[in-house]
């Protein structure tokens, strides 16, 4: 029977569109026991590594690249350790929605973001506690107006009346949702590098040219490194030759949504057609 009496999911979002893949989502879920030993920790290897502004993937160059591969592996083994979950979502340009109001059009955001909220992190299958556990979200700041964020606190605060939510005992109250800054939370700024990575692979950002040029830059170069470094973490948490654009298979289903260390969501919608000119050619993943 499992005692954590409460749960933290910070939640950071990276490319709203991109050439091949959009609507990138990240996330992960912290029991409260081990918050303050996590963030110990990980705040102590950024100040081993002198590392004295906040930590972002778009900051990555090779005046920081090694020391980011260093706070990445100590993310990662936080995670190996069983005392973090991450969970990635993305969206691939070549699935286009079919059937959608123009309400779902313009909300398109919010919804995906519920979504990712709803199924990404296993909240139907959370296993028995002794007594019903309490979750906190913190999401990064979004930039939208007040209005926007309020009535959007008040759509997350509606999945404790998912019935299979519900079933688990797990509480979620509309207070506990809240905008922070990724620069007062070092797990948001490590997840912010993984993310961030993810986006910057799947979008062949590795094989960009600056214009007028005919090599890739050398911050390019620098987070191609970084992200090889990432991928390799990823394997090691997630299991060997590890597809990052691709939903990772959830074993045992639908347990392992809650429980696996690491998962990808490619999320299609339900009704949708496939359009080829949007894909990736073969062989360039």
């Amino acid at each position: 029977m499992n005692t954590e009496k409460e749960y933290l999911i910070f939640c950071d979002e990276s490319d709203r569109r991109g050439t091949y893949f959009s609507n990138f989502y990240g996330g992960l879920r912290i029991g409260a026991s081990n918050l303050n030993s996590v963030n110990e920790r990980l705040v102590k290897k950024k100040e081993d590594l002198k590392l004295v502004s906040e930590v972002k993937w778009e900051k990555t160059d090779r005046t920081v690249e090694s020391r980011y591969e260093a706070m990445v592996t100590a993310f990662f083994d936080e995670i190996d350790d069983g005392r973090l979950v991450v969970r990635i979502m993305f969206t691939q340009n070549a699935c286009v929605p079919l059937g959608l109001s123009r309400e779902q059009e313009v909300h398109e955001y919010y919804l995906l973001y519920y979504q990712f909220l709803k199924h990404g992190f296993g909240l139907r299958q959370m296993p028995n506690h002794a007594t019903p556990p309490k979750l906190r979200i913190y999401l990064d700041e979004i930039g939208d107006t007040r209005e926007q964020m309020a009535k959007f606190r008040g759509f997350i605060a509606g999945l404790a009346q998912d019935s299979l939510i519900r079933k688990t005992g797990l509480i979620l109250q509309e207070q506990d949702i809240t905008e922070v800054r990724s620069h007062d939370h070092i797990l948001m700024q490590c997840l912010d590098v993984v993310l961030g990575s993810i986006s910057f692979r799947l979008n062949d950002k590795h094989k960009a040219i600056p214009e007028g040029k005919k090599r890739r830059g050398k911050r390019t170069i620098a987070k191609e490194r970084l992200y090889r470094h990432i991928y390799q973490q990823i394997c090691r948490v997630a299991g060997p030759r590890f597809n990052i654009g691709i939903s990772t298979r959830v074993v045992p289903y639908p347990d392992g949504q809650w429980s696996m260390a690491y998962l990808h969501w490619l999320f299609k919608p339900t009704n949708h057609r496939f359009d080829g000119e949007k894909a990736k050619k073969k062989g360039s993943t």
